[in-house]
């Protein structure tokens, strides 16, 4: 895992591109659909704004040793940004994601070393946690970016960090295929090289490089087919294997 400072940077990064997209939004366009299905800019917005909440509590837990929050504590947060009017939705989660990416930042270095939390059935360091949270925030932030701007991308620092621990995500997202099968899948910018088995159980694993590639695409789109967030027209088409990305949809359904 790259050093805490670096996850702490890109967290930081993605708050300003967050920030920076909303801030020119009006009442009309805020409530413009996203690219996350059937919801609104002000809903991915709601909704990163009450995670940033849950996150906090989260920071609580493994700071304090106090218990791990729960639906108990999840539900009131959901309804109360359920509850705001779309401009409030924008406002108050631009707030809500500055307030949790100042604590990070402002965190220790006893605090760093000593963090453990257990969030969504894994027990995580700090690290851990912070790329739990920068996948979170830099995927929606795309939801947001490329409906107001069809060529946006996920950011490149996000997309570095992120692309090594895509298996894990890869695991918990995958959905087996009809007629599985084990594809050598080769990433650019960063570079990297991946056994991708699409079933019975799916599993995207680190690989050696040299030998056939059944697939070619920029790291970019690797991350956003695990996501669920890449449409076949948004692919690199002239790449090798462009042929096999409507059957990897199926098996990336998104979440």
């Amino acid at each position: 895992m790259p050093d805490l400072d670096t996850w702490i940077s890109a967290v930081r990064s993605s708050q300003n591109r967050f920030a920076a997209l909303l801030a020119p939004l009006d009442a009309a366009k805020v409530q413009h659909p996203s690219y996350a299905d059937d919801w609104s800019i002000a809903q991915v917005a709601s909704h990163l704004g009450s995670q940033s909440e849950i996150f906090d509590l989260a920071l609580d837990a493994g700071l304090n040793g106090t218990p791990t929050p729960g639906m108990e504590q999840f539900q009131p947060l959901w309804d109360a940004w359920n509850s705001r009017s779309p401009e409030a939705q924008v406002a108050d989660s631009v707030k809500a994601n500055e307030a949790l990416v100042s604590r990070i930042e402002g965190l220790s270095g006893d605090d760093r070393a000593r963090f453990r939390v257990s969030l969504f059935g894994r027990d995580i360091d700090l690290a851990a946690l912070l790329a739990m949270r920068l996948g979170e925030h830099a995927l929606h932030t795309w939801d947001i970016a490329v409906v107001l701007d069809p060529s946006a991308v996920v950011s490149p620092d996000a997309v570095h960090l992120l692309i090594d621990v895509l298996p894990g995500t890869a695991a918990r997202a995958g959905r087996a295929a009809a007629e599985p099968r084990v594809l050598a899948v080769e990433t650019a910018d960063p570079q990297r090289r991946f056994t991708l088995t699409t079933g019975p159980d799916v599993e995207l694993a680190a690989a050696p490089d040299g030998g056939p590639v059944d697939l070619v695409l920029p790291a970019e789109e690797l991350l956003r087919l695990v996501y669920g967030r890449l449409d076949q027209e948004q692919t690199s088409a002239e790449l090798p294997g462009h042929e096999v990305v409507p059957e990897l949809l199926q098996v990336f359904p998104g979440f």
